[in-house]
């Protein structure tokens, strides 16, 4: 398994901006960090709870039908490079003010964020099935994955408008950056590497 690979990806999903990053910089500052934190909380107990039934639905998968783990890194890569694609083109300046900032949207939002399913749905099954089959190992990696989840909610909302500043001014070099980190992390998880080492 390639860790270094695995921890990009997971750092550049959470940390890169999407719906619900925008929402808490936006709420952060429109209502303030004591309602932004309910919001939070939400989508970090959905976050987790998706990423759960991910793993959850692997193991049945797996254990039926060995083919599935190949698809779902194929779908992983695929997700990569249209997420690299997303975040390269990406005008953070374009963020919705006007949600609520509730536990109950926070949650929902989760389950409807293309961004959050795709990827709660890929990350393990594609990085960590494919290597580790015990429990504790792979719940160590649904904790580690939570964690990278909540830290990257709580960096966008300490950072507030510090953050949607340093975005906006330096929009073009980040976001190619990010999409960058993105595309290796994609032609890691393909596989192609290791058909070329042969």
């Amino acid at each position: 398994m390639n860790l270094s690979s695995f921890f990009i990806y997971c750092v550049i999903v959470a940390f890169s901006p999407g719906p619900a990053n925008i929402v808490i910089l936006a709420s952060v500052q429109n209502s303030g960090m004591k309602k932004t934190l309910r919001y939070i909380a939400g989508a970090s107990i959905a976050f987790f709870l998706l990423i759960v039934a991910s793993v959850v639905l692997g193991q049945l998968l797996t254990s039926s039908m060995p083919f599935i783990l190949p698809v779902l890194r194929i779908a992983g890569c695929l997700f990569m490079l249209y997420l690299a694609y997303q975040v390269y083109t990406m005008d953070v300046s374009k963020s919705s003010g006007n949600q609520t900032t509730s536990f109950t949207s926070g949650f929902l939002m989760q389950f409807l964020n293309p961004k959050v399913v795709l990827f709660t749905l890929t990350v393990i099954p594609s990085y960590v099935m494919p290597y580790y089959t015990a429990g504790p190992v792979i719940s160590a990696f649904v904790v580690a994955v939570s964690l990278i989840g909540l830290s990257a909610y709580m960096t966008w909302a300490v950072c507030g408008s510090l953050f949607q500043g340093i975005m906006q001014k330096y929009r073009r070099t980040t976001n190619t950056i990010l999409a960058l980190f993105l595309l290796y992390s994609a032609i890691v998880v393909s596989g192609i590497p290791e058909l070329i080492k042969g």
